[in-house]
C-alpha cells in the first residue's frame, strides 16, 4: 500500500478517534453539571449537604420529634422567639437544625445539636450566638423600615414578573437558607456591632411583645452606620442557558444607585446563570457579574 493512503488512512482514523474523544469529554462534563447544579427554580433545600454528616444525617432523622422539640425549646427560652424547624442537616458529631421564627421580627437561622456514639443529646444543643443575634436584628431592622422594604421588595417583583430573571425558592429559603431575615432575592447582613440597632434587639429580649411603634422609637438613628448593614440582592438568570445579562446587570446598579425611599445600607448586588450548587446553596460562579464589598452601592 502506498504511504501516501497509508498516510491518509491513519490521519482520518485520527480524527474520528479525537472527535470520539471530544464527544465523551463534552458528555462527561454536562453529566457532572448536572450532579453538581440543578435550576435554581426547581431547588428546594432538601439536597443540601454537610461534610461528614452522612452517619448523623440518619441518627438526626431517627430522633427527628426529640431534636425539633429540644430546639424550639432552646429559640423560646435563650432568644423569647417561637420559631419552626424546617430542615436537619447531619454534620460531624451532630446536626445543624434549620429554624424560620414564627411572626415578626423574621429570620431564618439554624442551631447545633450533638450526637455522640450514636446518641442524640438535646441539652446539649447551641449556636453561634453572633449569627442569631445578627439574624433577629435584621429581621427588627426590616420590621421597623417596613415602608421602605416594601418599595425594595416592589422592585425586585417587578424585574422579576418580566421573566428574564428570578430568585430562590421559598423552599430553599427554609431548608438552607439561615442567613437572617431573607426574601427569594436577597437578605439582610446586620452586624452584631451595629449601635443603632442594639437598643431595639435589647428591647425585644426585654418585652418579645413590644410594638412595632415602640421598637422604632428604640432605633438610635444618629448612631447608624452602614457599614455594618449590608443588603445582599442575588438575581438568577430564568432560562436554564442564560448567560448573566449585562444590560440586566448594569440596569438594576444604576436604579440602586438612584431610587428614592429605599432601606439605608450597604447593597451588593449579584446576577447569576440559572443553575445552583446543590450541596452548597451557592449560585456564584465564575460567570457571575457582581458589585460587592468593596465597591458596595452605599445608601445613607
Amino acid at each position: 500500500m502506498p504511504m501516501k493512503r497509508i498516510f491518509l488512512l491513519v490521519l482520518i482514523g485520527l480524527s474520528i478517534f479525537l472527535g470520539g474523544c471530544s464527544s465523551f469529554f463534552r458528555d462527561n462534563e454536562e453529566e457532572h453539571i448536572q450532579k453538581v447544579y440543578i435550576r435554581v427554580q426547581d431547588y428546594t433545600g432538601e439536597e443540601y449537604r454537610q461534610p461528614f454528616g452522612k452517619k448523623t444525617d440518619k441518627i438526626a432523622e431517627e430522633n427527628r420529634a426529640v431534636i425539633e422539640d429540644a430546639t424550639i425549646k432552646y429559640f423560646k427560652e435563650t432568644y423569647k422567639t417561637d420559631v419552626k424547624v424546617h430542615n436537619m442537616v447531619g454534620v460531624l458529631e451532630g446536626v445543624k437544625v434549620f429554624v424560620e421564627s414564627i411572626g415578626e421580627p423574621h429570620f431564618y437561622t439554624y442551631a447545633y445539636v450533638q450526637i455522640q456514639n450514636n446518641k442524640v443529646l438535646p441539652h446539649l444543643i447551641g449556636a453561634e450566638k453572633y449569627k442569631i443575634q445578627e439574624a433577629i436584628q435584621g429581621g427588627l431592622y426590616h420590621m421597623i423600615f417596613e415602608e421602605e422594604f416594601q418599595k425594595l421588595d416592589g422592585y425586585l417583583e417587578s424585574l422579576a414578573e418580566e421573566g428574564r430573571v428570578t430568585g430562590k425558592t421559598k423552599e430553599a429559603l427554609q431548608n438552607a437558607g439561615g442567613l437572617g431575615f431573607m426574601t427569594p432575592y436577597y437578605f439582610i447582613n446586620m452586624l452584631s456591632a451595629e449601635a443603632a440597632i442594639k437598643p431595639v434587639y435589647d428591647l425585644y429580649l426585654r418585652k418579645p411583645d413590644a410594638s412595632k411603634k415602640e421598637l422604632r422609637n428604640a432605633f438610635a438613628e444618629n448612631l447608624f452606620d452602614s457599614e455594618n448593614l449590608s443588603i445582599n440582592i442575588q438575581l438568577f438568570m430564568s432560562d436554564k442557558g442564560a448567560e448573566p445579562s449585562e444590560e440586566i446587570f448594569n440596569r438594576v446598579t444604576r436604579d440602586l444607585e438612584e431610587m428614592s425611599g429605599i432601606p439605608k445600607g450597604s447593597y451588593s448586588f449579584t446576577l447569576n446563570d440559572n443553575l445552583i450548587q446543590r450541596e452548597t446553596f451557592q449560585g456564584v460562579k465564575d460567570n457571575s457579574l457582581r458589585r460587592s464589598y468593596p465597591d458596595y452601592i452605599v445608601r445613607d
